[in-house]
């Protein structure tokens, strides 16, 4: 099965303030008709790097059978992850970086990696908000998630 991930984060780089993610799943059941599940939740105390991570692992670990992934993210912190294959130079260095630096964000670099294990994913990086229509009902998604009280929604859309 094909599914779609449109992922964004929120947090707005305040460690004290509220964060938040955004998450969507689109698939097509066998009767040939899409269906949206929307995720939304917001955290206290993290960055905006982590709600990126969070957006995508949540979308992968909602997938019950493996599939292949397209992933959509404005997030450049993921795309060194797709992109540029820093998770396997991290894994084959300790999880270091430079100058022997430990990495940040490995339990959810480990998650990711986790989750990604069953699937085929492809990772489209939707530069600054062009336009697409998904891309920006996440980013809605996530910005209501960092203006309210830890929230945690769970909602399926007709099509």
């Amino acid at each position: 099965m094909e599914v779609r991930i449109y992922t964004d984060g929120a947090a707005r780089g305040n460690p004290d303030g509220p964060g938040g993610y955004g998450t969507i799943i689109v698939y097509v059941d066998p009767k040939g008709v899409e269906h949206r599940r929307e995720y939304s939740a917001g955290y206290k105390k993290t960055t905006n790097n982590r709600m990126e991570l969070m957006a995508a692992i949540v979308g992968l670990e909602a997938l019950i059978k493996p599939c292949q992934v397209h992933l959509y993210s404005d997030s450049q912190y993921l795309v060194k992850a797709f992109n540029e294959n820093w998770i396997k130079g991290w894994i084959a260095k300790g999880w270091r970086r430079g100058k022997n630096e430990p990495v940040k964000n490995v339990d959810l670099w480990k998650r990711l990696l986790k989750a990604m294990e069953p699937h085929q994913v492809t990772f489209h990086w939707v530069k600054g908000h062009n336009g697409h229509s998904m891309n920006e009902r996440c980013d809605q998604l996530a910005t209501n998630a960092a203006d309210g009280k830890d929230l945690l929604e769970d909602v399926v859309l007709e099509s």
